[in-house]
């Protein structure tokens, strides 16, 4: 088989002489991996840190395991200011961007504050528990001087970002059907608990299955209706769901997502078109994303440069610099997504098809 190159897309900010000066809310692998990127941007300037639990200690952050890595030590630096309550974070003048990466039922109230507070908010997905909670912080956001902008990667990841590209560009003529998987052991790594505190929290459904179902309205719209079948915890969180997402008229949708692997990470992708079929799956490697085209021998896209948590933050610092307002994913989106999941995690429970 042969490889070929095809050219990324970063994210390249103007350096200006004014540094977006940032807190990141949430210090465990999400705060962690945000706050790496953070530091190799340049023009960007860490000022403040807040956890109720996990601190820095002599500028010294311990790394965390998530589902794709474990994270090393991370060196903030004895200048960056340490705090536990999110109210003294914005209560500094100086911190243009709050970044949260903090358990899911929190992000309504946070980033409501923040967001009065005058500040430009990324927050990790979901945006909230509910669609209804969500829909209380965009309000906030309308009215507020700040972008708010969920986190959703996988419209930044390589692989991904290519795929929209190819789809938009008809390169393989039109989507026949298109099939998402992203499967993980249970996230035990939080030593709070944070992921498996029953249907709160959001199971699943909620905290990782939601990529693949922004990316289906990424590329495809919002599905008229979902079909959706799943494993329940007896928590009563959706932990392992599969959806077939109604288009009339096609393509034919599918995602799968669960937290009942036995153990490690997996997100695949399979897209036939009329001249082609994509088949990305990370455990691939370096030949993550095969081509097969009609009429040509088997071909790897090289999905190399900056992952999806860079890309994104580095767009978001971006738009605050040029205080220009997130276009690739909007706070719409998250509440977007938000409103499918509901469906689908209806859809589970009822066993009946549900319309969006």
């Amino acid at each position: 088989m042969k490889s070929k190159k095809t050219a990324a897309r970063p994210v390249r900010p103007k350096v200006r002489a004014k540094p977006v000066r940032v807190a990141v809310v949430g210090l465990g692998f999400m705060g962690v991996t945000h706050l790496r990127v953070y530091q190799e941007i340049a023009g960007v300037q860490i000022v403040a840190v807040c956890d109720a639990v996990r601190l820095p200690v002599n500028g010294i952050l311990e790394g965390v395991t998530g589902n794709i890595k474990k994270s090393d030590d991370i060196d903030l630096g004895r200048q960056v200011k340490v705090f536990r309550e999110l109210s003294d974070v914005l209560a500094l003048p100086e911190v243009d961007l709050v970044d949260l990466c903090t358990p899911t039922p929190l992000h309504p109230r946070q980033a409501v504050a923040a967001l009065k507070a005058g500040k430009h908010v990324l927050c990790e997905k979901p945006l909230a528990r509910t669609s209804l909670s969500a829909k209380g912080v965009l309000e906030v956001a309308n009215s507020s001087p700040g972008f708010l902008m969920p986190a959703m990667c996988m419209r930044f990841w390589p692989g991904w970002s290519w795929l929209k590209e190819v789809v938009e560009k008809k390169s393989y003529g039109k989507i026949l059907s298109a099939s998402f998987r992203r499967l993980s052991e249970m996230p035990r790594w939080s030593k709070q608990g944070t992921y498996t505190g029953g249907a709160d929290p959001g199971g699943a459904l909620f905290d990782l299955h939601i990529h693949d179902t922004d990316f289906v309205q990424f590329l495809f719209g919002k599905p008229r209706a979902v079909f959706s079948t799943g494993v329940t915890s007896a928590g009563g969180s959706i932990d392992h769901v599969a959806t077939q997402y109604m288009y009339p008229g096609g393509p034919a949708v599918y995602a799968e997502g669960s937290w009942l692997m036995a153990q490690g990470f997996n997100m695949a992708y399979t897209i036939h078109l009329e001249r082609a079929t994509l088949d990305f799956d990370l455990t691939r490697g370096a030949k993550a994303l095969l081509v097969l085209e009609q009429g040509k021998s088997p071909s790897y896209i090289l999905c190399d440069g900056p992952d999806g948590y860079s890309n994104e933050i580095r767009y978001f610092v971006e738009a605050v610099r040029s205080r220009t307002a997130p276009v690739t994913v909007t706070a719409l989106d998250g509440l977007g997504a938000l409103k499918i999941c509901e469906a689908e995690e209806k859809s589970v429970r009822t066993g009946q098809v549900v319309q969006i």
